[in-house]
């Protein structure tokens, strides 16, 4: 579905506005922006506008993926529109409005494909969620932590890739994976920082003082916290620790109940600032299909009961998650609010993106990027992203 711009009022709903968890509360779409907002019953005038009870759901912010594969059988890897299309519209229907074409490490044509390929798609109007630019996941990592990354296309940090990449693309790397702890990394990450990219460290043996260096340099997250990273030991805190102990650096998390224990998940909402998670979903191509065979980056997959592993080794190879299913599994295991985890989902990556005078949150003035799910959080009936209508649940 795409859906033309118009004016719409989402009445019936409780709400994450700001901050605050709101009953009760009305929304007026018009022109892409949120333009009125109303709590307590009130009701604004419809003026023509197509009026969508909520029946006592959740109107939430769209939520806001920096690191996913794929879904519904397609890749970013493929860097082609039908493969970008099916991707978005599959992450749309579960609440997703903006994200990041996340690659995988393989060879630098491979990489360049997929940076012209989202360069071109972001040029033209994007029928679902939207494409902000591309989050590239190595191939600067680690050899010791290659989780379902291809080693043979680990490479040591190239600054001159990376330079070349981003004047090739200009605006199109939004985020770089990389171990920090590896010869050459510093200057990546400075030059990252001093050009608006997040630079983030995955897939790395460092260790505490290594990290702590990198974010001297520039490095402001860590990717997928807990996996394919240094563990945390007393006497060297390791990558982890220094994740846990770092309010500088973001963590981002995959919610799903395989990658990280629910256990672990408290810790980290406990160690860090609201305002320093994010969720994730780090979605391959399996997400919205069912279990067997699959393919990440040249890598063969199995995919059973949902969980996705390399065949030969048995790691953890991305994962069939949605946002909304991350943002149901925190709220059941963990002791936070509904306002806290949208917060996760959406006003905090949008804040690493440079979006947070755009999206990320309900207020007047926004881009109407929304997302309405169920009172249980187990589906989405709506998703809006700036103002047009991009996936509508019907009803039996």
């Amino acid at each position: 579905m795409n859906t033309a711009e118009g004016k719409w009022m989402i009445q019936g709903v409780r709400a994450v506005i700001g901050d605050a968890e709101v009953e009760d509360a009305a929304v007026v779409i018009a022109n892409g922006k949120i333009a009125e907002i109303l709590v307590g019953g009130e009701r604004p005038q419809a003026d023509g506008a197509t009026v969508i009870d909520g029946g006592g759901g959740w109107l939430l912010p769209g939520f806001i993926d920096m690191h996913v594969h794929g879904g519904f059988g397609s890749d970013f890897m493929d860097a082609s529109k039908e493969a970008y299309d099916a991707i978005t519209s599959f992450h749309a229907a579960h609440g997703t409005t903006r994200m990041l074409a996340t690659t995988v490490t393989a060879p630098p044509e491979a990489i360049e494909a997929v940076l012209g390929a989202s360069a071109a798609y972001r040029r033209n109007p994007m029928p679902f969620a939207s494409l902000e630019g591309v989050h590239l996941e190595g191939p600067f990592i680690s050899e010791l932590w290659p989780g379902a990354q291809n080693p043979g296309y680990i490479s040591p940090p190239r600054l001159d890739w990376v330079q070349a990449w981003n004047d090739a693309y200009p605006g199109t790397i939004k985020q770089l994976t990389l171990a920090p702890e590896k010869e050459g990394a510093a200057d990546v990450i400075a030059y990252l920082a001093a050009n608006g990219i997040v630079a983030a460290a995955g897939h790395t043996d460092a260790l505490y003082a290594q990290v702590e260096a990198a974010v001297e340099a520039g490095l402001s997250q860590a990717v997928h916290t807990f996996n394919a990273m240094r563990a945390l030991h007393h006497r060297e805190p390791g990558t982890v620790g220094a994740v846990l102990g770092d309010n500088r650096i973001h963590a981002e998390l995959i919610a799903d109940g395989h990658h990280v224990h629910p256990a672990a998940i408290r810790l980290l909402v406990q160690a860090k600032p609201r305002d320093r998670v994010i969720l994730i979903t780090d979605a391959m191509s399996a997400a919205g299909l069912g279990d067997g065979r699959y393919d990440l980056g040249g890598l063969d997959v199995d995919v059973a009961a949902g969980v996705a592993r390399l065949r030969e080794g048995g790691s953890l190879a991305g994962s069939t998650l949605t946002m909304i299913d991350a943002v149901r599994y925190v709220l059941e295991h963990t002791s936070l609010g509904v306002a806290e985890v949208s917060r996760m989902a959406s006003a905090n990556p949008a804040r690493q993106l440079g979006l947070r005078d755009v999206t990320g949150t309900i207020a007047v003035g926004l881009a109407a990027d929304l997302v309405l799910a169920d009172a249980s959080f187990s589906g989405v009936s709506h998703t809006w992203v700036q103002g047009r209508l991009v996936h509508h649940a019907k009803q039996d």
